[in-house]
């Protein structure tokens, strides 16, 4: 069983705050960004992420549970066939909130919350080891830290070439103090 939320209700009461959410999350599904108090979007986040994952699902079963919550079935099909598809790559995050100042009448913090219309970044993070450090093992190259990003992989070949300008640099300069003696 869901535990309850804290404070006060949005509306007073269980049923009348379950009221105002449904309101909210038709309207969302409706413009795809709706204005509204700090408070009223914040709550009503997980309610609109928990059914585009139903309607993502697409089955009657997950249809039918999202016509309890949204009764207007011109949205529940606009969320079935088009809201759905947008997001059917994406792993979560349907909303952001964005925090947009105080109401002129009450000072109530307003926020605007809307659907995540940006498509999903490709960024990976995967381990990587250094070439050189697994042909020569050495006290130095178990001490380095293994790199995680593939910004870094683009990198891990300058630092290696810089290593070897490094260990080239001494015979160098041995070479050259000799042509000067």
């Amino acid at each position: 069983m869901p535990k309850p939320t804290k404070g006060a209700r949005l509306g007073g009461s269980p049923a009348h705050e379950r009221l105002i959410l449904a309101n909210l999350a038709t309207d969302l599904f409706r413009h795809g960004r709706i204005r509204t108090t700090v408070a009223k979007a914040k709550r009503l986040r997980p309610v609109a992420e928990r059914l585009i994952t139903k309607a993502k699902k697409g089955d009657i079963h997950n249809r039918r549970q999202v016509l309890a919550v949204v009764k207007d079935k011109g949205v529940v099909h606009h969320l079935f066939t088009e809201i759905a598809t947008t997001f059917a790559e994406r792993p979560g995050g349907y909303t952001r909130i964005t925090k947009v100042g105080a109401r002129k009448g009450d000072n109530a913090p307003m926020a605007v919350i809307e659907l995540v219309a940006e498509p999903l970044s490709g960024v990976t993070t995967r381990r990587v080891e250094a070439p050189a450090a697994a042909a020569a093992p050495a006290p130095a190259a178990e001490e380095a830290p293994v790199e995680e990003s593939t910004a870094e992989e683009s990198e891990a070949p300058a630092a290696e070439v810089e290593e070897t300008k490094a260990e080239e640099t001494p015979a160098a300069e041995a070479e050259a103090k000799k042509d000067e003696a």
